[in-house]
């Protein structure tokens, strides 16, 4: 199952776990209410026929799916594309990921500026809303495999912070203030 905590504001290697003092974890219900995060688990050996995912493809629109490796031995100019996922930013459209093998750390933003580490493996899948703060990382065992879903043709473009004026920040920060209800759900 999918953990979800506060980071510290260290400024050590970002692949490390980054707990505050004590720790302090957040729900699975929660981070939805806070972030509009969504999760599921899917069966990774057989994704393709997982019940789960044909469902949210059908009723959600992905029609469009790719595969990345992200290892220093498989993604091209491995070192500046990890600082360029780890580089705070949105997208217009929702970051869909299904971890097929490996592991990694998607953090957000929340209300109160405070960044929430999602660590995901082999079986989660998260949907990070449009307008969403967030960044990627890999951990320190260096490799995620993933899927990515899209509605439509892919678009991977990032729009590094501030991007306050654009309108998906916008309709995030409504649906933010309403704690996400009835959002995307599926």
């Amino acid at each position: 199952m999918v953990k979800i905590w506060f980071m510290d504001n260290e400024q050590t290697d970002q692949r490390l776990e980054h707990h505050r003092s004590p720790p302090e974890y957040l729900e699975l219900a929660d981070l939805y209410k806070k972030t509009g995060v969504e999760y599921f688990k899917i069966n990774a050996d057989a994704y393709q026929s997982d019940e789960v995912l044909t469902q949210l493809r059908a009723k959600r629109g992905y029609t469009y799916d790719d595969e990345i490796t992200c290892s220093e031995k498989c993604l091209p100019d491995y070192a500046n594309k990890l600082k360029a996922f780890f580089t705070e930013h949105l997208h217009t459209d929702e970051e869909i990921r299904l971890v097929l093998d490996g592991s990694g750390y998607f953090d957000v933003r929340d209300n109160e500026e405070n960044w929430l580490r999602i660590q995901v493996v082999k079986g989660d899948l998260i949907i990070i809303p449009a307008g969403i703060y967030h960044r990627f990382t890999l951990d320190s065992n260096n490799f995620i495999k993933a899927r990515r879903y899209f509605v439509g043709e892919p678009v991977w473009t990032p729009h590094n912070r501030p991007a306050d004026d654009m309108d998906c920040r916008k309709s995030y920060i409504k649906h933010q203030a309403e704690h996400f209800v009835q959002f995307n759900k599926v």
